[in-house]
């Protein structure tokens, strides 16, 4: 447990009562937290397939239910169109997902940006990189929709991303709530995200709650269930 002096070096409005609510509660799902990351982590050992699947996940996510976000990944798998299909034939099966046909030409676009000789090479793409936060900076700079958020979602996803915030509304609520940040932002800028995120790592040291572990906690509070 922090000290008063420690707590009071967390922003204004971060509530003792609050934090040990929150510590409470990681206590009764840790357990399925750790299971969780644990199945993250075993991502990479998976297909190109398996690993686009996730990049293709993340690309749909913004402002769209992530429950629905990964049924039309997972169609799209089941038709054999994750890997194949044109803007046109992905976007059918995205009909439930906002700005789908923009998200069906941002899928089609990273696919064929990892694509050689008519192969999938993402997984090998991803290993050349010294570290994940050199290559978040690539996927945000390369991968068109994709920001800091989904970019730092899709890391996470394939166990690659304990260090980063995924700074989605469940996320940034409960942030301006305990007092971390003093509004909830209109938008993030680069700046904006990485201050954010900070905050967010400095806090997680401070509750001794692991960033990813903190994430998918403050995820199920607000939606009832861990997902991804």
């Amino acid at each position: 447990m922090f000290s008063n002096s420690s707590s009071a070096q967390m922003t204004v409005g971060s509530s003792e009562d609050q934090i040990q609510t929150l510590q409470s509660l990681y206590l009764e799902r840790k357990d399925a937290i750790g299971k969780r990351l644990s199945e993250f982590k075993q991502v990479m050992q998976w297909s190109d397939e398996d690993v686009f699947g996730e990049l293709a996940f993340c690309l749909l996510t913004p402002q769209s239910s992530a429950k629905v976000c990964w049924a039309a990944v997972s169609k799209l798998k089941q038709e054999k169109l994750l890997l194949k299909g044109t803007p046109a034939d992905l976007g059918p099966y995205l009909n439930q997902v906002r700005f789908g046909e923009s998200k069906a030409r941002y899928i089609v676009e990273a696919r064929d940006m990892f694509t050689r000789d008519g192969g999938l090479l993402l997984k090998a793409k991803i290993e050349s990189f010294y570290n994940p936060f050199e290559l978040r900076e690539w996927l945000v700079e390369n991968v068109k929709g994709l920001g800091y958020k989904e970019a730092s979602h899709f890391l996470r996803n394939i166990g690659l991303g304990e260090g980063f915030a995924i700074l989605d509304r469940h996320i940034l609520r409960n942030l301006a709530s305990l007092g971390i940040i003093p509004e909830i932002p209109i938008s993030l800028t680069k700046k904006r995200y990485l201050e954010i995120e900070e905050k967010l790592r400095r806090f997680s040291a401070e509750i001794r709650i692991p960033m990813a572990d903190l994430d998918l906690l403050f995820w199920s509070k607000e939606t009832g269930w861990i997902f991804k």
